[in-house]
């Protein structure tokens, strides 16, 4: 490849050459081209020193190709062909035979609603799609979409680098989750009796605070503090211990184990936006945009029944 850059040869020049081939006429070609005549002549005279050989011959008041030429013509033709039917060729994404890699970054918050919904879409959608999921969140989801470590992520952001694009999905209200049969809280929880129990918190910072201490200021008897929400269920079963988590969240756990309650907070606690990420460069990739629609019906039929 290094070969063919080191030769001082503009490859529009061969487009002007077919044209002048096809039409035998320099005026002619330089009205297709909507070049002037001499720009034509100079680069019809430029394409001749590069090849070392005259291309065309005068025939009366026209041109006709020499024996170079007409190798020239035979051989660029159908290459320059092929390059305009790649640059104007329309986007070929098939979701029901393409067998396309995406890269899905997923917060631990969104990864066990969506993840199942999702692949039961595109289980019928786009059978042979495949999905490698990475985890995100706010703090690292603008690098890994500037790197193109993932091609889109659903996740609480903050600030993100130039060149993304978002789509808020949903916004969540908070909810208290506890084991009933260990710990009765009766129908209405007091902030004071809030804050006398022991809590599980998520943190992403690996301390003892979390969404309440940071947003609201509530200092909580904090036990443990775990940095997912994948082992949440497991913890708060058998346990006297309360966690406050985003209603979506809440509801996934309690699918699993019925025996755990909601109550609603002692105070309103509104959580950030869970949005949809993905970068502007990839705004046009009939793959990616195929699964954006398909996180966003799923997100749609899970808001609508629920």
């Amino acid at each position: 490849m290094n070969a063919i850059y080191e030769k001082s040869l503009d490859l529009n020049l061969l487009r002007v050459f077919v044209v002048v081939a096809e039409l035998g006429s320099v005026t002619a070609a330089a009205a297709r081209l909507y070049l002037t005549q001499p720009a034509v002549s100079a680069a019809l005279r430029r394409l001749t020193s590069a090849v070392g050989s005259p291309l065309f011959v005068r025939d009366g008041r026209g041109l006709v190709l020499s024996a170079r030429g007409r190798r020239l013509l035979a051989s660029a033709r159908p290459h320059l062909e092929a390059l305009v039917e790649a640059a104007l060729a329309p986007a070929a994404f098939d979701p029901r035979t393409s067998e396309r890699t995406v890269r899905l970054g997923l917060s631990d918050a969104s990864e066990s609603w969506l993840l199942p919904r999702l692949l039961h879409v595109l289980a019928s959608e786009a059978p042979h799609l495949k999905l490698v999921v990475l985890p995100v969140q706010f703090r690292t989801v603008g690098g890994l979409l500037s790197a193109s470590a993932v091609d889109l992520a659903v996740t609480v952001a903050d600030e993100l680098p130039s060149g993304m694009r978002r789509l808020e999905l949903f916004t969540e209200h908070f909810t208290c989750l506890h084991d009933a049969r260990r710990l009765r809280l009766g129908k209405t929880l007091t902030l004071e009796r809030y804050l006398a129990q022991e809590h599980v918190i998520i943190s992403y910072n690996g301390d003892l605070r979390g969404v309440v201490e940071d947003v609201l200021g509530h200092q909580r008897r904090v036990r443990v503090s775990i940095p997912t929400f994948h082992g949440l269920g497991a913890l708060l079963e058998n346990s006297t211990l309360v966690a406050t988590v985003p209603g979506m969240v809440a509801r996934d756990v309690v699918a699993l184990r019925p025996f755990l309650r909601q109550l609603k907070p002692p105070f309103t606690l509104r959580g950030a936006p869970m949005e949809l990420l993905w970068r502007s460069a990839s705004e046009d990739d009939e793959a990616i945009r195929f699964v954006r629609e398909q996180v966003v019906s799923v997100v749609r039929n899970l808001r609508r029944a629920s």
